[in-house]
């Protein structure tokens, strides 16, 4: 399993020994309907980077979108002329992708970025039914020295699918990832019930809460009432877990990121 050279970007805001985490489901960049829609994509960039974080887990990532394009042609503040991915990566980040959505007018799915070098990105189709297209990607990643694997996820809408979709994780993980490396699962789960940690548990993940009760709280961005975004981690310790707030944060994505800290176990 190779991983690219690139040498880690410098975190300026946390020590090495600490591995920081966001996942953030970004809503492809765009808010709002009719003439009221916006892009938000370069907001973004603002905000991805303002996080600091070693792995950020993205869903909701346009690989392209013509209709889109053709409706912020500028070219300095309109649509991105290259994939959301790329462009919302801070300089010096390692960028995986892979989609997981097949529309009219182009594709979406999710993305890593990462400080660390990555190894090679494979994608795992954990679609339920033809309405709903959802995967995963999974990466490697060489965190000081460290193995990780990495999978991003974004589950399905009802709730039967998404008991179906993390028992095909747990299939997945078992096959794909070694009992003796740690790992990080992470995305947009849309667990309104809170009915997913028990069966995450029986893989050997802990939900990353660090002690915070009610857990945080990430949807819907305005005023955050329930937590769907999450991240489960194996062979880490949880030492933190914020919700960055306010208006700018509202106004980009109908999610706000969760971001947590790792140390080794």
């Amino acid at each position: 399993m190779s991983f690219l050279s690139s040498r880690p970007a410098v975190s300026t805001q946390h020590p090495l020994h600490l591995l920081r985490v966001a996942t953030y489901n970004i809503h492809k960049g765009v808010r709002g309907v009719g003439p009221r829609k916006r892009l938000e994509i370069h907001n973004l960039v603002l905000g991805i980077e303002a996080l600091d974080a070693d792995l950020v887990f993205l869903q909701e990532v346009r690989s392209f979108n013509r209709l889109e394009a053709r409706q912020f042609p500028d070219q300095t503040h309109g649509w991105p002329r290259v994939p959301q991915a790329d462009f919302l990566a801070p300089e010096g980040y390692a960028v995986a992708y892979r989609s997981n959505a097949k529309t009219r007018h182009g594709e979406h799915g999710n993305a890593l970025l990462s400080r660390w070098p990555l190894g090679d990105a494979g994608h795992h189709d954990v679609s339920d039914h033809r309405f709903e297209q959802r995967g995963l990607l999974h990466v490697p990643v060489d965190w000081n020295g460290t193995r990780l694997h990495t999978i991003v996820a974004h589950l399905g809408l009802m709730h039967s699918s998404r008991v179906r979709q993390i028992e095909r994780i747990a299939q997945f993980i078992a096959a794909n990832v070694p009992v003796d490396e740690r790992l990080v699962l992470a995305g947009d789960f849309n667990d309104w019930g809170e009915r997913l940690d028990a069966p995450i548990r029986a893989m050997g993940l802990q939900r990353a809460a660090a002690g915070a009760l009610p857990a945080p709280r990430t949807f819907p961005s305005r005023v955050p009432v329930f937590s769907l975004d999450r991240i489960y981690t194996r062979g880490l310790r949880c030492s933190s877990t914020f919700v960055p707030r306010g208006p700018a944060w509202a106004r980009m994505s109908d999610h706000l990121p969760l971001v947590a800290e790792f140390e080794l176990e």
